[in-house]
């Protein structure tokens, strides 16, 4: 595995920041919070500052569990704002990498690979690092964190996990410190790409740390979990990730296929994901129809504009595939992981790297029944002949299924 220089770069407490920023005030200093109060005690609070977390106070929790011996400053979300932030910390980030080695992972978070660029700029890595840093907060005013490692991931966990609570907020992991750091991180949660879900069902099975992982060979994990998620779970204890910076930006332009829903009132986690699925079997339908295989998954989730947030993630596969229940467990792994318990408004999904069909390669852990694509062809045919809600899922009864408003999609091809 070739060891890359990557950096992940976290804009701290990023919309609570902007707020202070904009009112002249020290975010490390000062009891702020982003919400908006006139919704009451109930009202989500979005973004905390630095002086708050300190105290105790989570990012996101109820306005009505703050702290009550706190001159608490309330400030209204505003997006607008947030994104103009933004985009000049972005501007700084291309001052320093081409385009192609930057990775926007989201509003307030970056990774580049800074590989070729040491020798260019003759620093070390963390002293690239924190010229960047040192750039961000003379232009912009925001703090940022860095987590350097040989790998996307451990990038972003030595910032998740050790970067936030360094007086540099600067910290650099290698493979050395997969043993004593990785190994010994706990709750699972804590780790990216660990949710809550998927540490419930470890934790069933005895694993409390990552270096519990160990415990089990990979093929375990696989036969247990299916091959995306069972890898990537043996994969990630072991500090492997071969994922690269071009690979989170493969190219928008080669033949796809994706379709997009605004949901009409907000949807919860359990509901939501029954959107993906209903998506899911209508994509597939029209890969079956083109003879088409798909290699690259995406999903995308927003969240309610009161919350000014989402995720997106892609998984490219191991193997070329059409089969719906195959893809929905890619998708249901990614959806699990990166989940959290706030209003949806919609979903995305897109499958890329399309190619015509051919023999299928099967893996000798799935112990599944394939099913046929005869059956599939059948079901295609009775929706073409009797109308495209004519056989359906039960689960379409669901007062929660927009698939019998399936006109109502927006989707490109």
């Amino acid at each position: 595995m070739k060891e890359r220089t990557i950096f992940s770069i976290d804009l701290k407490s990023f919309f609570a920041s902007c707020e202070c920023i904009e009112r002249g005030l020290d975010p490390f200093k000062t009891p702020l919070v982003v919400a908006d109060s006139n919704r009451g005690g109930a009202a989500m609070t979005l973004a905390a500052t630095p002086y708050l977390r300190k105290k105790g106070v989570p990012s996101r929790g109820r306005v009505f569990e703050l702290p009550k011996n706190l001159k608490i400053i309330y400030a209204t979300p505003r997006m607008k704002l947030y994104e103009t932030y933004s985009k000049k910390v972005r501007e700084i980030f291309k001052s320093f990498f081409s385009y192609e080695d930057i990775h926007f992972y989201s509003i307030d978070e970056a990774f580049m690979d800074a590989t070729d660029y040491l020798k260019y700029y003759k620093m070390s890595d963390i002293d690239l690092a924190k010229k960047i840093m040192d750039t961000i907060k003379e232009k912009t005013g925001l703090t940022s964190t860095c987590g350097i490692g040989p790998n996307i991931f451990l990038a972003k966990v030595a910032m998740d996990y050790d970067a936030k609570n360094n007086k540099s907020f600067i910290s650099k992991w290698t493979y050395k410190d997969i043993e004593t750091k990785l190994w010994e991180i706990s709750p699972l949660s804590k780790v990216w790409g660990f949710g809550r879900r998927t540490e419930k069902k470890l934790n069933n099975l005895g694993i409390y740390k990552v270096k519990d992982i160990n415990k089990y060979k990979k093929e375990f994990f696989v036969k247990r979990f299916g091959n995306v998620m069972g890898n990537d779970i043996w994969c990630k204890a072991n500090g492997i990730d071969y994922t690269t910076i071009k690979d989170l930006n493969a190219d928008t332009k080669e033949k796809s296929m994706s379709m997009s829903h605004i949901l009409y009132r907000d949807y919860n986690i359990d509901e939501a994901l029954l959107v993906v699925k209903e998506i899911n079997d209508i994509l597939c339908s029209r890969l079956r129809k083109e003879n088409k295989t798909t290699k690259l998954i995406y999903l995308g989730i927003t969240y309610s504009r009161d919350y000014c947030k989402g995720f997106h993630e892609t998984v490219l596969l191991n193997n070329e595939e059409d089969i719906p229940e195959n893809i929905f467990n890619v998708l249901k792994y990614i959806y699990e992981k990166n989940i959290e318990n706030l209003p949806v408004r919609k979903v995305a999904i897109a499958y890329s790297k399309l190619n015509d069909k051919k023999n299928r390669q099967l893996s000798l852990f799935d112990t599944n029944e394939i099913k046929t694509d005869e059956y599939h062809n059948i079901i295609d045919k009775i929706n073409e002949k009797f109308g495209s809600t004519s056989l359906l899922r039960a689960s379409s009864l669901l007062r929660s299924s927009t698939i019998k408003n399936r006109k109502n999609f927006k989707d490109k091809i």
